[in-house]
């Protein structure tokens, strides 16, 4: 366990503050356009909603240099809000903003909430409410609907559930939803969404885990919240929020880094939660709180053309290291796609005046739409049983190979493109609801081939030499897996912010 992020100052900040009761935490990164707008809605939600609790509000910054944690402290004071709800509280609401240090030398969205979770447990909050600071979508609900479940229903860990657009998402969809609820046998929708609640007895149990990582310390923090809430036995539910609308990312250009930690900290987590997560087949719904909301995302464009080029040029660089990690099979029928997906981008490329390696350009004096690009290589698939079965392949390496994780992770990305590149193209004249029973059927391939991944990693577990986990009578097979899949019956829509 890293030691404590308190420094001394921000200890001295806590014996003021003495205790609270609610709490809501707001990380933070050159964010002084957007964090006001959050920073009001989370007080008015605080008075509103939890008028008889002791609140504070805590920004977490990485020390922003475009004036974030000033608009924190400037934005309207309590009493404004009181005006305008015409509410009292009886307990004055605190507001604190500070630069979060690192986590073992590491700064990063997980070092800002190990430093949001220190304070809490050291004020001794009930709840603990982390909302993003680039949301325009927030309002002073959102602070109900992510503590209401903790202080009246008894749950420790709140996930959200948005209205997204059918284009993002993309790391949430293809990877942390559907391999979560295949493992762990939830239907956590949103399992790394960046706003959630948290209980006081969950923190304290974060606080004590040995696992932190230095990509935990970063954007893995989501996804091991999730898995440690999971494996821990916390009662876990979700929340729906209605539409999110942030600072959009394109997946081919921004994502990268991200995808590393989240997918590397997911891997690691299997590893050592194999015992947990072998036994488990299929998965049931998680209850969901609060009003069902129909409204329309905001659209997002996506570079159909630099993730399929992204695809191929990776397939050139990597091959050796995918031969390695891949089974025979898997790995040719990848290279196949990725070589048939440079052919198509290439082509698509020169038809619509566009560069072939960043999809970038103009034809005819504008930008091609995303649906443009896609109907320039509709041809392109990459069927769902092969994703599941290079990811699965990925993941017994990630634990039994020779090969660093960050490493393995790496490599995985281009093939992560080629996969969100075909998903784009499927669903490019799909409506919302029709594009997220794609999401569905994909994870219902994750559940259908989790024999797959037990299979495998039995036999890397007896080739390694280790004690077998699991009983041979235990482990799932291909039968049981298809029932667990063939039972569902629909999850929430939405997804998360990455």
């Amino acid at each position: 366990m890293p030691s404590s992020a308190l420094t001394p100052a921000i200890k001295e900040e806590i014996a003021r503050l003495g205790s609270a009761d609610i709490m809501v935490g707001i990380p933070s990164f050159r964010n002084a356009a957007t964090i006001g707008h959050v920073v009001r809605a989370a007080q008015a939600g605080l008075v509103q909603y939890f008028p008889d609790l002791r609140p504070i509000l805590v920004n977490a910054d990485a020390g922003s240099p475009d004036g974030t944690q000033r608009v924190v402290v400037e934005t309207e004071p309590p009493g404004y809000i009181e005006q305008i709800l015409l509410v009292h509280p009886t307990n004055r609401l605190d507001r604190v903003s500070l630069t979060y240090p690192e986590v073992d030398g590491i700064g990063g969205k997980g070092a800002a909430l190990r430093t949001l979770f220190e304070m809490a447990a050291e004020l001794k909050v009930e709840a603990l409410v982390v909302v993003d600071s680039d949301l325009r979508s927030i309002v002073p609900e959102w602070i109900e609907l992510l503590a209401g479940p903790i202080l009246k229903g008894g749950y420790d860990f709140v996930a959200p559930l948005y209205a997204r657009h059918k284009y993002d998402g993309t790391i949430t969809n293809t990877v942390t939803y559907p391999v979560t609820r295949a493992l762990y046998g939830h239907r956590i929708r949103q399992p790394i969404g960046g706003d959630f609640g948290v209980s006081g007895d969950l923190i304290r149990y974060y606080l004590e885990q040995p696992n932190w990582t230095a990509d935990v310390s970063r954007f893995g923090i989501d996804i091991w919240m999730t898995t440690t809430a999971l494996t821990g036995g916390f009662a876990v539910c979700q929340t729906r929020l209605g539409a999110k609308i942030h600072d959009p990312k394109d997946p081919g250009s921004d994502l990268g880094p991200m995808f590393r930690q989240v997918v590397g900290t997911l891997m690691t987590m299997a590893r050592d939660n194999a015992a947990r997560w072998l036994t488990i087949s299929g998965s049931h719904d998680v209850p969901a709180y609060g009003f069902e909301r129909f409204v329309d995302p905001i659209p997002l464009e996506v570079n159909t053309l630099r993730l399929l080029a992204q695809f191929h040029s990776g397939s050139l660089t990597l091959a050796d290291t995918w031969q390695r990690l891949i089974t025979p099979d898997n790995c040719q029928r990848v290279l196949a796609l990725a070589a048939e997906a440079g052919v198509l981008a290439e082509a698509a490329a020169r038809r619509l005046g566009l560069s072939r390696e960043s999809g970038e350009g103009t034809a005819g004096g504008r930008t091609p739409t995303t649906d443009e690009m896609s109907d320039a290589v509709a041809a392109f698939h990459f069927p769902d049983d092969l994703w599941v079965r290079v990811f699965y392949d990925l993941l017994v390496s990630a634990s039994f190979g020779d090969v660093p994780t960050e490493r393995l992770v790496a490599a995985l990305v281009p093939i992560y493109f080629g996969r969100v590149g075909s998903l784009v193209v499927e669903a490019r004249r799909l409506s919302e609801e029709q594009a997220e029973e794609h999401v569905e059927r994909q994870a219902r391939e994750f559940e259908r081939l989790k024999p797959y991944l037990a299979e495998r990693w039995r036999e890397a577990t007896a080739a390694a030499g280790q004690a077998t986990t699991v009983d041979e009578a235990t482990a799932p097979d291909e039968a049981t897996a298809a029932d667990g899949a063939a039972s569902f019956d629909g999850a929430a829509t939405g997804d998360a912010a990455r």
